[in-house]
């Protein structure tokens, strides 16, 4: 069957009967997940409740929980169409993101057994006073802002295309609707709704892809061979589909750019600052460590189809194809789930396409609602209820001041993303996960593992860190000097690489040292660095939240 035949028209992606099935799943899961939060969102005035849904979460519930939070738009949209696309490098990120849930598990049950709701509470637990809470605050809006901007517009254009709207108004629209929901989301449900619809979006994604996985499998007689070589042909580049550099190219500064890229999204996935809160669910450090576990099952399997599902792409409907309709493969996905329904007449084809349709709208709503609510937490609880208020703030005062913040942050995220709509977004995702590989990452091994870490230290890793990070983006050609570039029509880059991960993140680690060497000693709160009061506290978890 030819792929041409068999792909939705572009740019609607799909016939009107099929929008209509979209239209109605999108709307029944608002219903419901909307239904949800009302239902199991803060029953008392109390910060725990909202912040880490008084930790009554079981490990498997936390896991999905956790598993969803890893699982954005990028790693499925953009995994799958830069496997299909690029082959070896697509798997690589495939697999890098796998090792980010890995990183994350070494960390879990430390982080749980010194944490307790924000990043700022661990930071603090050091290095006492408003100065590690601003550092914290910052860290946190500097990770959530630009991923949530990304999020938003790549949602809002992949649902306009869905539903058969291409112009950049509709798109514009379409990210103003789901960016309203996702404030619902954070304000409603707090993080024990969020943390459910998380939870059902896992259920929904990992079904989706697990059926699309098994239709390429069936589509090619289940042989994995077949399928690896109908990838390599229908890619165009049938020789170098399975080689490294078809991204970034073969050359030095193409390498030292792709591991660099892979250094930002394993050591930076490892530490993000929604995950830190997201761990603070488990009811104690052990709880953390099985449901981290739990997670990455849950990843490596998902990973697994989407590489089965990007080879699909590239083989049943091919790379030409799937570049003419987006030069980033973002569509790919979905070209995939059109160009099979004549594999799935005993499902209903317009059943497979509407379904992975949802799992794309859903893997949005929920991820940007986990971030919002980070970064709303961040001002609530570190800038407002420590450093203005220097803790004389009441509990149901503090909630009132994060419900405030996450409207604060998702209109502003709203702004920002209907502004820069239409633009080429994917180097504001490596700006983040840079930032949390310089700043955020050594800020807390250090915290968690090195008794001499002190305030300064702290405050060189995460404000040097970040500027370091900034600095390098904005003198990268990602920024400016390309077509590919967030800014194509400026050129002040003087850096080659697109990804600066390979120096941003050493450097942070690089200050840290610095800053704890030169600076001064200092108590903390939990006993002096080293002392059996600590160690019991991160090791042990004794008197742990």
């Amino acid at each position: 069957m030819s792929a041409l035949a068999t792909v939705p028209a572009v740019p609607g992606l799909a016939g009107t009967d099929d929008r209509a099935m979209m239209l109605i799943a999108f709307l029944a899961f608002i219903g419901l997940s909307l239904l949800l939060c009302v239902l199991v969102g803060p029953e008392t005035d109390e910060t725990s409740d909202f912040y880490v849904g008084s930790r009554s979460l079981s490990p498997v519930q936390n896991a999905l929980a956790l598993a969803g939070d890893y699982i954005s738009a990028a790693t499925l949209l953009g995994s799958c169409g830069l496997v299909a696309l690029a082959g070896y490098d697509g798997i690589s990120v495939a697999v890098s993101s796998c090792l980010a849930v890995g990183g994350f598990l070494l960390l879990a049950r430390p982080l749980r057994n010194a944490g307790r709701y924000t990043l700022g509470d661990l930071f603090a637990l050091r290095t006492p006073g408003p100065t590690a809470r601003i550092a914290a605050a910052v860290a946190t809006l500097a990770f959530c802002v630009p991923f949530l901007v990304v999020q938003l517009a790549g949602a809002g254009k992949a649902t306009a295309l869905l539903l058969g709207l291409a112009d950049l108004g509709a798109q514009q629209v379409c990210t103003v609707f789901i960016g309203a929901v996702m404030i619902c989301y954070a304000v409603l449900g707090g993080m024990k709704g969020t943390s459910l619809v998380q939870i059902l979006k896992v259920a929904v994604v990992f079904t989706t892809m697990a059926v699309l996985a098994a239709v390429v499998l069936h589509h090619y007689h289940w042989s994995a061979g077949a399928l690896l070589d109908a990838a390599a042909k229908g890619s165009g580049r049938p020789g170098g589909y399975f080689e490294a550099g078809q991204v970034m190219g073969s050359s030095l500064v193409g390498q030292l750019d792709f591991l660099g890229s892979q250094l930002s999204i394993v050591l930076g996935g490892a530490c993000m600052p929604h995950i830190v809160m997201r761990i603070n669910m488990a009811a104690d450090g052990a709880a953390a460590r099985r449901a981290t576990g739990y997670t990455v099952v849950v990843i490596a399997v998902y990973s697994l189809f989407v590489v089965i599902a990007g080879l699909g792409a590239s083989g049943v409907v091919g790379g030409r194809v799937i570049r003419s309709v987006d030069s980033n493969g973002q569509t790919a996905l979905m070209l995939l789930a059109g160009a099979l329904e004549g594999d799935t007449s005993g499902l209903g084809g317009s059943v497979l396409f509407t379904a992975v349709a949802c799992t794309v709208f859903v893997t949005v709503l929920a991820v940007v609602a986990g971030m919002t609510l980070a970064a709303a937490a961040a001002l609530a609880h570190d800038i407002h209820a420590h450093v203005v208020r220097r803790g004389g703030l009441c509990e149901g005062a503090e909630i009132r001041s994060a419900r405030w913040a996450a409207a604060v942050i998702g209109g502003l995220g709203i702004v920002l993303a209907v502004a820069v709509q239409g633009r080429n977004l994917e180097s504001l995702i490596y700006l983040s996960l840079t930032a949390a590989g310089g700043a955020v990452l050594p800020a807390c091994l250090y915290t968690l593992f090195w008794s001499r870490f002190n305030r300064t230290g702290l405050l060189w890793t995460v404000h040097g860190g970040l500027v370091c990070t900034l600095a390098l983006y904005v003198s990268s050609a990602a920024f400016s000097g390309t077509a590919a570039s967030l800014l194509p029509g400026l050129d002040i880059h003087w850096i080659a690489l697109q990804s600066t991960g390979l120096i941003a993140i050493p450097a942070g680690f690089a200050l840290g040292w610095a800053g704890t060497v030169l600076g001064r000693p200092e108590r903390t709160a939990a006993g002096e660095p080293g002392t059996v009061d600590w160690d019991a506290r991160v090791i042990a978890g004794v008197g742990a939240d």
